[in-house]
């Protein structure tokens, strides 16, 4: 078990794109208006880990083309995240950027995010350590990873919070949003590089 709880950590805590963008929320809108997109963030990774332990995803995924379909979306939403986060308060957006991204936004990245599937079939279908009953060792990962995931993620944001109480001015905080955009479209860029090198 200690093995699980010490993966689940490393996993969640690394940057990726949940814990970057619910960073970049705070950043942009502080600690408070990020906290219900971060609750999106991780209800969705739970509605993923339990349709892979349902053997849902695996159906899903049989389906031809549906992998570079579902990366094809996560990127674009991705895209769009960090372009809401850039623009925040620069008057250059073409739709209203001050609303905070919300529950659904954090839902949604996690639900189109393969990278999440491909983990949480690894985190479901490895490290049995109550092989006495499958039933009650599933539950024990969905309490485990949401017992690490929220405080983890609460903490990324209040990083991205503390950054937008800095005596900065406009033109410093719309630096750090830029900044956070910047992170979240390089990931954007090795996930376009990992795909390309597992598909090569």
């Amino acid at each position: 078990m200690l093995t699980f709880i010490t993966a689940v950590f490393f996993l969640i805590i690394t940057p990726g794109p949940g814990v970057l963008t619910v960073a970049g929320v705070g950043a942009a809108y502080g600690f408070r208006a990020g906290i219900p997109y971060l609750l999106g963030v991780v209800i969705g990774s739970l509605v993923v880990m339990g349709m892979v332990a349902s053997g849902f995803a695996a159906l899903v995924f049989s389906v031809p083309f549906v992998r570079v379909i579902l990366l094809g979306a996560s990127l674009c939403y991705l895209l769009y995240l960090a372009w809401r986060i850039a623009t925040l308060g620069s008057g250059v957006a073409i739709i209203e950027t001050d609303k905070p991204l919300g529950f659904l936004n954090g839902a949604t990245l996690s639900l189109i995010n393969p990278k999440a599937y491909a983990v949480f079939t690894t985190v479901v279908g490895g490290f049995n350590f109550y092989p006495e009953n499958a039933g009650i060792e599933l539950l024990m990962k969905f309490l485990i990873f949401a017992s690490i995931s929220f405080p983890i993620h609460f903490l990324w944001n209040g990083i991205g919070a503390s950054l937008k109480k800095l005596p900065l001015g406009p033109k410093g905080q719309r630096a750090i949003n830029v900044a956070m955009a910047l992170s979240m479209l390089l990931v954007v860029g090795l996930a376009i590089y990992y795909e390309s090198v597992r598909g090569g």
